[in-house]
């Protein structure tokens, strides 16, 4: 059985029971510019000052390079807020950050139109 405040705060008829940008306290921006592909990872830093649960949980999910987009999955929140949580681990040494790395431009114009294609073929 689990203790009060062991996992997630959900309740199986109202879905999660603390709203998600309350888990940010309130704040949209993450101090750190990251970007859905970038790879976070611990550090192996104690890091100081309280940190919440859901911070815990996001850095026991970095033990190894993981994108920004997997950690705010398997957390269950917004993106937005994942990355808030993440730029606070950043700040206190606990995580590193990794921007993905593009072998292409993202406006090369023969990819943009393989894009299309296969839209295209999709609909």
């Amino acid at each position: 059985m689990m203790a009060a405040g062991d996992g997630p705060w959900l309740d199986d008829a109202a879905g999660r029971l603390v709203r998600p940008f309350t888990v940010s306290n309130g704040r949209t921006r993450p101090t750190v510019a990251l970007d859905l592909l970038s790879q976070v990872r611990a550090t192996g830093a104690t890091p100081f000052g309280y940190l919440g649960p859901e911070h815990a949980q996001a850095l026991d999910l970095c033990r190894a390079p993981v994108p920004v987009a997997e950690v705010a999955a398997h957390l269950g929140l917004p993106v937005a807020v994942t990355k808030v949580l993440l730029a606070d681990l950043v700040d206190c040494g606990a995580l590193t950050d990794k921007p993905p790395a593009f072998h292409h431009t993202p406006t090369d114009r023969a990819l943009l139109e393989a894009v299309l294609d296969g839209l295209r073929r999709q609909l």
